[in-house]
């Protein structure tokens, strides 16, 4: 049985992430901030969790436990653009500072372990309005981008001097069940109140590259089984289809059935890019498809948030 861990557990994608591993018969064991009961982590498909800082100290505690990875899921760090510019210290903390201990212990105590970085499309920035492939130059707009940015450069240090096997992958708008944030969250929750208008930032032609989180982890747990030549492999996590906000919004509305007028404020959020749309062609090279279209992944998320209220 392979030993797999997964930084940032407790979140979002690593939650998905971990019960995906778990089902293809793998031990995963996970590290981060949050505490996780029993029930839980058996329900998440954790063998161990330790909640903590990402360092030498807990690293070998967690090694202690279950012995030592072939993999490592790193999804631990800032999730917020928003956060990162009123907190950019605690967003360098969590992101560049924890991948630069990750990496030394790693270089020190299991240099042969597989490293699969979560990163952002906000790396990009805001230079392109079309699809954007890994070679497109970096130009973040906000602490959460520019330190994404940072981890990705601290893989490729250790790849290029110590051997250190990465594959950074970044990902671009992902949604699905059990997000508690951002747009899809917001929209749900001001509809559930009885808004009958709502009105929301931007224009609404603003685009986005949305996957869905069951695919995501799909494509992680993919990527981890995948020989890898390269010391460090960048590869956009993205479909390459583009839709708007605006797109998005009324398909929410619709799945909701509640006649709800829309308007957008125009006024633009510090750190936002108007378009982020993966190009795909090196991802298109790999054993793997998008099964989850976005109108499909939307129904699902309403009913998901209608069933979680009543719960």
């Amino acid at each position: 049985m392979t030993v797999m861990w997964i930084t940032g557990a407790h979140g979002f994608i690593g939650r998905h992430l971990a019960r995906v591993l778990a089902n293809q018969g793998h031990r995963v064991d996970g590290i981060g901030h949050g505490a996780i009961d029993e029930g839980e982590r058996r329900r998440i498909g954790l063998g161990e969790w330790l909640n903590g800082e990402i360092d030498a100290a807990n690293l070998n505690a967690l090694a202690g436990r279950c012995g030592l990875p072939s993999t490592v899921f790193h999804l631990a760090g800032g999730s917020s653009v928003g956060l990162s510019i009123v907190q950019p210290l605690e967003d360098f903390s969590r992101t560049v500072a924890s991948t630069a201990r990750l990496l030394e212990w790693l270089r020190s105590t299991a240099p042969g372990c597989r490293l699969i970085v979560a990163s952002s499309a906000a790396v990009y920035g805001a230079r392109s309005m079309g699809p954007i492939p890994e070679n497109a130059a970096p130009a973040p707009m906000s602490p959460y981008g520019e330190h994404k940015l940072m981890m990705e450069q601290l893989c490729r240090s250790y790849g290029i001097t110590f051997g250190l096997r990465s594959t950074v992958v970044r990902l671009f708008s992902v949604y699905g069940p059990h997000l508690r944030k951002q747009l899809l969250w917001d929209i749900c929750s001001r509809l559930q109140q009885g808004e009958q208008t709502l009105v929301l930032g931007g224009t609404g032609a603003e685009t986005r590259d949305w996957t869905d989180v069951r695919d995501v982890v799909r494509l992680l747990a993919i990527i981890g089984k995948l020989p890898q030549q390269e010391t460090c492999l960048v590869i956009n996590g993205g479909s390459g289809r583009s839709t708007s906000v605006g797109e998005v919004a009324t398909m929410l509305v619709k799945n909701w059935k509640h006649h709800v007028a829309v308007r957008y404020s125009g006024a633009v959020r510090a750190g936002d890019p108007f378009s982020l749309v993966a190009d795909d062609a090196t991802l298109r090279q790999l054993p793997f498809d998008w099964r989850i279209s976005i109108e499909q992944g939307i129904v699902d998320y309403v009913k998901w948030f209608k069933e979680q209220v009543r719960g």
